[in-house]
């Protein structure tokens, strides 16, 4: 009977210790080490980018930094550019992603993803000597885009269906810009953050905006690995306080000027 008695005692600690490990998540996880990985994009001004000083800057550094805030830990920013954000995550070299990522159902096969963040417009970005005023003035063109983003894979798609034209994709959004101006390809379709900061800061002379691409509106989401409730649950209410707080108002006001973009779909509990 003491036998069973100790074997019985031992199989209660050892269910009890497995269970606290199943438990504990991400979250906890990042609040021990004292410091929250951020992946985030540099080369999508004014989201993301190096400042004079060659530090990260943007919307989502600072979003980072908020979420670390009230984390009581540290921001690490992890650069990496549009391809690598998911790969970043999956390979455990950032805990979290907070680089504009559309909320694609195939990109949530992969990861999970908060509700939204941050929205997005999408734009024509041509030269003024294409002749082009508008997104139908795109087909038969050569186009391109930066690889794995929402808007590549939307004009992918369209020029697949033109008759004639072509699509070439880059690495970084910095490529594409530069690709444009030096007339490697005749248009791109970016943000109208990206759209207005390029055209503003007159690195590419000769750049301008042609009207709004035909796209929906591109609502982008925080991202952790998909079984990480508790992080995603603590990410989602994170998003909500910042909206209700005014903090995402006065972002949106510092790095893109106006009214903030709703992030809630009419008619949809999102």
């Amino acid at each position: 009977m003491k036998n069973n008695t100790l074997a019985l005692s031992l199989i209660t600690v050892l269910t009890v210790s497995t269970s606290d490990d199943a438990l504990a998540d991400k979250l906890d996880d990042i609040i021990s080490s004292g410091t929250l990985r951020c992946a985030v994009t540099l080369d999508f001004p004014p989201m993301g980018f190096r400042d004079d000083n060659n530090q990260p800057a943007g919307f989502d550094v600072d979003y980072c930094n908020d979420l670390a805030r009230v984390l009581d830990v540290d921001a690490e920013v992890v650069e990496t550019p549009f391809p690598d954000r998911i790969p970043a995550l999956v390979s455990n070299r950032a805990d979290v992603i907070v680089a504009s990522t559309s909320d694609t159902l195939e990109r949530a096969k992969t990861v999970g993803m908060t509700v939204p963040y941050f929205a997005f417009q999408m734009v024509v970005l041509t030269r003024e000597d294409t002749g082009i005023e508008g997104y139908d003035d795109l087909e038969g063109r050569a186009v391109g885009n930066t690889s794995g983003t929402y808007e590549a894979i939307a004009l992918e798609q369209d020029v697949e269906g033109w008759d004639g034209g072509s699509f070439r994709a880059y690495q970084t959004q910095n490529d594409t810009l530069l690709a444009v101006a030096q007339g490697h390809i005749e248009a791109t379709v970016v943000t109208n953050t990206v759209a207005a900061a390029t055209v503003n800061s007159g690195r590419y002379p000769g750049l301008k905006i042609a009207g709004d691409a035909p796209y929906v509106i591109d609502y982008v989401s925080l991202a952790a690995r998909r079984s990480e409730y508790g992080l995603l649950n603590y990410l989602n209410l994170f998003v909500n306080q910042q909206v209700r707080t005014g903090r995402y108002a006065e972002l949106y006001e510092k790095w893109v000027g106006g009214t903030p973009v709703e992030l809630t779909v009419p008619g949809v509990y999102y």
